[in-house]
């Protein structure tokens, strides 16, 4: 049989992904369904099915399995268009909401105008695998302060006290805190916590090693005071490609550090940011924000300006000023990556004073 795909652009195919199984939905281009059914989620049953038949659009959601799923489909010559969910509150509310339905108006949407549903790119698979090294990190590290938080609250409960130690070293400092009655009960605790350290000793190595041979670039964005190497790694796994973006500005939205918009008439009420991409990213850059602006730490143009928020108040200031520098931090970032310039600190409050001069 001929290998050869020939291209039919005339026909849409909703699939719908699932764990264990993916509902399709294939549109003519009068808009009547040609076909329905479903099909394991396995590479073999995607190969059996869409593999010798003629090229074609395919629209799906993005999902835990639409990286791979994409990039297979891809393989075989289809145009694959991977939707962002936040563009899809047509299928989120529909009151008759199922598999099959949502895989036909994704078929729909992705027939009328591809557009409509901000289509995302996936990452490389190398990507993925070196940024989930970082996931690991961060889920390691949130155990690890619930179980702290434990510790101290079951002792406090009943008249104890354990002190604030650096988490690398609770555990140890700790146990001897431990009233008698309990240590049966919470020194398996300490044991985990002990255990969590040492696993989050073992990424920040090997997090320190990919940076310094698939991203020696980060050593660009630690050049910023309160930017570490965690940071630098997740930005750059993130954004992947930096020439991506138009302007250096479109990441802060990119990132949802963009504060949503809703203008009815004359009013334009103060609203949250959109939240958008990755969330893990995002609390990384506020964090170095909250950093920044600490009085014991250098003075720089991003920590007056976000002092300024600061000080004209209002509810939430502190919290308002860390996302707005986060915003602006992840802006220069970018630009500090595709310039590859030496980072001044004080660059325009010095262009300002050599202007009044």
């Amino acid at each position: 049989m001929d290998n050869c795909i020939t291209t039919s652009t005339s026909v849409t195919i909703g699939i719908d992904l699932g764990d264990r199984y993916a509902f399709f939905c294939e549109l003519a281009e009068d808009g009547e369904i040609l076909e329905e059914g479903r099909i394991a989620t396995t590479r073999t049953a995607f190969k059996k099915r869409f593999e010798r038949i003629p090229q074609t659009w395919i629209v799906m959601e993005v999902g835990s399995q639409s990286p791979w799923i994409s990039k297979l489909l891809s393989s075989f010559g289809h145009e694959v268009i991977v939707a962002n969910p936040r563009k899809l509150r047509l299928i989120y509310r529909n009151d008759s909401k199922s598999d099959r339905i949502d895989a036909q108006y994704l078929a729909r949407l992705g027939r009328i105008d591809p557009k409509l549903l901000s289509p995302i790119q996936h990452r490389s698979l190398d990507t993925i695998v070196d940024l989930n090294v970082i996931r690991n990190r961060d889920l390691l590290v949130r155990t690890r302060t619930k179980l702290i938080m434990h510790v101290r609250s079951v002792v406090k409960a009943i008249g104890g006290h354990v002190s604030r130690f650096q988490t690398g070293s609770f555990a140890e400092r700790a146990r001897p805190m431990i009233p008698s009655e309990l240590q049966e009960t919470l020194c398996p605790m300490l044991d985990l916590i002990t255990a969590l350290d040492d696993q989050i000793e073992l990424c920040d190595q090997r997090i320190d090693l990919l940076a310094e041979t698939k991203c020696p670039e980060t050593e660009l964005l630690r050049q910023v005071p309160g930017v570490g190497t965690v940071t630098a790694l997740a930005f750059m796994l993130t954004i992947e490609d930096p020439y991506r973006f138009k302007s250096s500005r479109a990441v802060g939205s990119y990132l949802g550090l963009r504060p949503r918009q809703a203008e009815l008439g004359d009013k334009r009420p103060q609203l949250g940011i959109t939240k958008a991409g990755s969330p893990l990213l995002r609390k990384l850059l506020v964090q170095c924000a909250h950093v920044i602006l600490q009085d014991r730490n250098p003075d720089s143009d991003l920590k007056r300006w976000g002092r300024a928020i600061m000080e004209r108040g209002g509810k939430n200031a502190r919290k308002r000023a860390a996302v707005a520098v986060a915003r602006k931090l992840a802006v220069l970032l970018h630009r500090l990556w595709i310039n590859g310039e030496v980072y001044e600190p004080l660059h325009n409050s010095e262009q300002v004073v050599q202007a009044v001069n």
